[in-house]
């Protein structure tokens, strides 16, 4: 392959496939953009599946461009580009050269990065000018085999990363990096439909498993393997094989229907609410505070989601105990905050452990949008989300004893 520098994108290690899921994953900030955008697609082949994904993430008043994987290559791209129908060729340009492009606000490699760090840092480089303000870089790297390009483009995340996302179910399997030079406000966030997420594996159309359950039942039908060859006449192994199911289960991630509204507030997790009260809380700002707070039980989804469309600005964990999440004194469990900065004044999701959680995920780095109802992290078995809303701009439409669904449930509305 004969590329410039500004596009290389595999070196030593060879070409990496993409599959349809790593595919959907580098395109996922040009998919969840309601207005219209313009989007660069760099080092893309016909049969490229990230194409594929990107033509099918197009909405009207969207515009994409694309730059061939080789130099030779923009002829058998413009036959392909016009093949799929007019009202793709109105909206996709083929150039023969990076040269050739304009600033876009998405900015896609089609091919994972290998090679050496040095390799990756210029490729990084090269498209970062290709970038709008607020925009954002997808890029990709094959997770075992090429330490180089993997290194830098984490050491990149770092520094610029919106979000990072690991995709097993790809040969071989890939982290997607969306990196984000220059800050976006908050008011974009709006504009947004949640993220696409890798990190739950589907089982049928609306119901998933996360990344989490699949390990945890992997672990239990592992100690059922090792206890058998161990005891094999003992019928011990039968325990963690069957736990596998309900552990499994517990981790699962249904899709919800998140209400269109830009005045509505929703839950951030399943479960019972326990108390909706005004208070005031110094680490979050001056004034009074809406604090709706949430009980999950063993048995609800324990997936969190966005409450509101804002930025993460903040996330911080204070340490504490972990009584019994329904009891008063789980104010003092330790807990996970996020800061959302959005256009109504700033919003905390608290993620408390209880009685038998002790751990929880949280994957929405500082500097990136979330969407209402955007998945954004998760809480191991039984636990309590907490959502503080400015109380003087917010009515809550909860009250203690409320069943509520995260992502679906309006617990309060902007005045």
């Amino acid at each position: 392959m004969t590329q410039s520098p500004a596009v290389r994108t595999s070196g030593r290690s060879g070409p990496v496939r993409v599959g349809e899921r790593a595919a959907r994953t580098l395109v996922s900030e040009l998919a969840r953009r309601n207005d219209p955008k313009s989007a660069l697609l760099v080092g893309a082949a016909p049969e490229s599946a990230v194409l594929a994904a990107a033509i099918d993430a197009l909405l009207p008043g969207d515009t994409l461009t694309v730059v061939p994987a080789e130099p030779a290559g923009g002829a058998a791209l413009r036959d392909h580009v016009t093949a799929q129908g007019r009202w793709v060729a109105d909206r996709v340009r083929v150039v023969d050269s990076l040269a050739e492009a304009d600033a876009a606000e998405v900015v896609v490699a089609a091919e994972p990065f290998t090679g050496t760090a040095d390799e990756a840092r210029a490729t990084v480089d090269g498209l970062a000018k290709y970038l709008t303000d607020g925009s954002t870089l997808s890029v990709a790297a094959p997770l075992y085999g090429t330490a180089g390009a993997s290194a830098e483009l984490d050491r990149q995340g770092v520094l610029h990363g919106a979000r990072t996302d690991l995709v097993l179910r790809n040969n071989p399997p890939v982290r997607v990096h969306q990196l984000r030079f220059s800050p976006a406000g908050a008011a974009l966030a709006g504009r947004l439909a949640p993220a696409y997420r890798p990190s739950s594996v589907p089982l049928t159309r609306t119901m998933h498993i996360d990344s989490n359950g699949v390990a945890a039942a992997g672990i239990t039908l592992g100690l059922a393997a090792l206890a058998r060859a161990a005891r094999p006449k003992s019928k011990l192994w039968l325990l963690p094989a069957l736990a596998a199911a309900p552990v499994a289960a517990f981790f699962r991630d249904p899709e919800r229907d998140v209400p269109e509204d830009p005045a509505a507030v929703v839950a951030s997790a399943d479960g019972q609410v326990l108390s909706v009260q005004r208070l005031h809380d110094e680490r979050f700002g001056a004034g009074e505070w809406l604090r709706i707070a949430v009980f999950l039980s063993v048995l609800d989804v324990h997936v969190n989601r966005s409450p509101v469309a804002g930025k993460v600005v903040d996330y911080f964990v204070a340490d504490g105990g972990f009584v019994n999440a329904m009891k008063p004194d789980a104010e003092h469990n330790v807990a996970a905050y996020t800061v959302l900065d959005t256009e109504r004044g700033t919003v905390v999701v608290a993620q408390r452990t209880g009685l038998i959680a002790r751990r929880i995920v949280q994957r929405a780095p500082i500097g990136a949008l979330l969407a209402r109802g955007e998945r954004f992290g998760l809480i191991r078995f039984g636990s309590r989300t907490d959502v503080y809303l400015p109380a003087d701009a917010a009515e809550p439409l909860v009250g203690p004893g409320d069943k509520v669904v995260g992502g679906s449930t309006v617990i309060a509305r902007w005045r």
